[in-house]
Parts: structure tokens; C-alpha cells; sequence
């Protein structure tokens, strides 16, 4: 933090972006990292950016898992990352039904604007990675540079809403190692 602005970050969606997407992780056994996410936190540790993962996890106020077991898969993907020595910097997640009316759930940037006021983050050159267009409205709202992944739900996306779209993502790669390349390297 030796500009006086704050560290930049790198703020992950979990499910569809790090993650195979499977529906409610409701299960340890379903939990599964992509093949690449293990290199991707190390690109943005790496480069000087904060490792952040920010996530809906509405399974829990439906009732469909507990948060014990939410707690438990966040270890596993910390446990995970330890073995590669790596560690992630911040895991934010809403747990809350989408009707709650929360100010964390995405599309809403309470988990990103909680992570700034812990951490030191200077959003004006963070980005916020996922594969929804609610990680994007996030990423907006709280003022970072915005990337789309093809993974999980991106590549419907992209296929079938861009046109609609009122504001176009920063990136759009096949998938987040891809997404981290380019913005670090522009390749």
C-alpha cells in the first residue's frame, strides 16, 4: 500500500468461475475446482493482487445445506490452496434467499465494498471476475473493471443476452486463468 490508495484485488466468483458448476454444492463430493484455478490464484497472487472469492450461496436460506457444511467445502478450498502454498486473501458469502432483501447479495456490492473496508482494497484497479451477469452488476456497482468467464453460465451469456446487455464486461475469456492472462499480461 505504498501508493496511499490500497492493494488492488482480484474478486472471484465461486461457482462457475473456480468451480465446476453443479448446481447447490450441497455435498462435499461436489465440490470440484477447475483444473486451472489452483494456477489462476497463483497468477494473481503473483502479480501483487489480493485473492478475494465473493459468493451467493442462497442454498443455505433455502434450506437446502447447512452452513456448517458451507464452512466445511470453504475449508476444503482453503485446504486445497494451502497445499499448493497458496492462501486466499478474503471468502465472502451471502447466504441469504434472493427475496431477503440483503445488501451483500450480488448483483448488490456488499461483499466487495465489506472486502475494501477489511482488507485496504483500491477498487479503481481491481477487477471483479465471474460468469453471471449479477458478478458483473456487482463489479459495477462498486466501481471495479469487470470480466466474464465462459465457464458455468457465461458462455449462455454471451451467446444468448449480449445484445441485451446495458454495459459490456471489460473481458470475456474462456475461463478465469484465460480472464487473469489477459488482464495482467494483455494476452
Amino acid at each position: 500500500m505504498s501508493d496511499g490508495r490500497g492493494v488492488p484485488a482480484v474478486f472471484i466468483d465461486r461457482d462457475g468461475t473456480l468451480n465446476e458448476p453443479v448446481g447447490y454444492v450441497n455435498h462435499r463430493s461436489r465440490f470440484r475446482l477447475f483444473p486451472w484455478s489452483v494456477d489462476a490464484i497463483r497468477l494473481v497472487q503473483k502479480e501483487g493482487h489480493l485473492a478475494v472469492v465473493v459468493t451467493n450461496q442462497s442454498g443455505v436460506g433455502r434450506g437446502y445445506f447447512s452452513l456448517s457444511l458451507l464452512e466445511d467445502i470453504h475449508t476444503e478450498l482453503n485446504s486445497r490452496l494451502s497445499d499448493a502454498d497458496l492462501r486466499l486473501d478474503g471468502l465472502y458469502y451471502c447466504p441469504h434467499k434472493p427475496e431477503a432483501g440483503c445488501l451483500c447479495r450480488k448483483p448488490k456490492p456488499g461483499m466487495i465494498l465489506q472486502a475494501r473496508d477489511e482488507l485496504g482494497i483500491d477498487l479503481e484497479r481491481s477487477w471483479m471476475v465471474g460468469d453471471s451477469l449479477s458478478d458483473l452488476q456487482a463489479g459495477w456497482a462498486a466501481g471495479t473493471h469487470t470480466a466474464l468467464v465462459r465457464t458455468g453460465f457465461g458462455e449462455g451469456l454471451v451467446e444468448s443476452q449480449q445484445k441485451q446487455w446495458q454495459r459490456p464486461p471489460d473481458l470475456i475469456g474462456e475461463n478465469l486463468y484465460h480472464v487473469l492472462c489477459n488482464i495482467f499480461w494483455g494476452s
